[in-house]
């Protein structure tokens, strides 16, 4: 039935269609706004697209790109600078330019806009770990604090985790382990399917005295991370710690298989030799 023919059925007078009113400027106004920023979030910005670019230079050139980025950061308008920092700090990591490095991310996180909380907790966490390699921990650990904040205010949960566990590596090397162990504690909570927040739980709780823990830990990385060799390589220290040599044997002759002619394999046939000693 079609909806005149229902219209001319019903009892009673037949309705008052009102007339359609003009639809106001400012809606269209607004829809339009709303579909150039869809179109914003959909295509990369010229930003993504250069950073982008310059990792990719960074893999073949380092020298090079650390120019271009150079270059970029000196013409970039602000929107753009904040990426582009973070380029140049790349391309100072691979030069093992550590302080340089740092310098750059931190400077890149200080000119982010206000809305790109994400991105300054990125490249605090940058800044931090580069810190770390600079030898200059009680630095790194103060700038992972405040990259971890920044990942809470942007809401994103499992960047704060992960940057808990350069916190942790930093407190290790301050001495603070107790402070260390809630760090990856609360590395565990934000980011379980994190094979590194085990592995690292695991070998702070072994360090530590605490074989128990130690083995449940490594117990977990290992069923995240079957492949990793310096799993491997910790479940056979833990399980030689504990007694169970048969099972630190086949630990480390697993690191060896996986990973040959590395230093972690080489470590493990370190560990096996004295396992076969006197």
């Amino acid at each position: 039935m079609s909806v005149f023919l229902a219209l001319m059925l019903q009892v009673g007078p037949a309705p008052v269609i009102q007339p359609i009113s003009p639809v106001p400027d400012e809606l269209y106004e607004l829809r339009r706004r709303n579909r150039e920023a869809e179109d914003r979030q959909d295509a990369p910005s010229v930003a993504d697209s250069k950073l982008t670019n310059c990792i990719a230079l960074i893999d073949m050139n380092p020298e090079a790109a650390h120019t271009d980025a150079s270059r970029w950061l000196d013409r970039a308008p602000l929107e753009q600078k904040a990426s582009a920092s973070q380029c140049l700090g790349m391309a100072l990591i691979r030069l093992q330019r550590w302080e340089e490095a740092a310098s750059a991310f931190t400077q890149g996180r200080d000119t982010t806009i206000p809305a790109a909380q994400m991105q300054r907790a990125q490249l605090g966490a940058m800044a931090g770990n580069a810190l770390l390699g600079a030898g200059r921990p009680g630095d790194a650990q103060a700038a992972l604090e405040r990259a971890q904040a920044d990942a809470a205010s942007a809401g994103n949960i499992l960047l704060g985790g992960e940057i808990a566990i350069d916190r942790a590596r930093a407190l290790v090397a301050l001495g603070r382990d107790e402070d260390a162990k809630q760090a990856l504690a609360a590395a565990r909570t934000s980011a379980p399917d994190n094979p590194q927040a085990w592995l690292f739980s695991a070998t702070l709780a072994r360090r530590m005295g605490d074989l128990v823990a130690a083995q449940e830990q490594i117990q977990t990385a290992a069923r995240l991370a079957p492949t990793d060799p310096e799993v491997g390589l910790e479940a056979g220290v833990i399980a030689a710690l504990a007694g169970n040599d048969e099972a630190a044997r086949k630990s480390w002759d697993s690191v060896v298989a996986m990973a040959p002619d590395t230093q972690l394999a080489a470590t493990a046939k370190s560990y096996l030799a004295q396992l076969d000693g006197p």
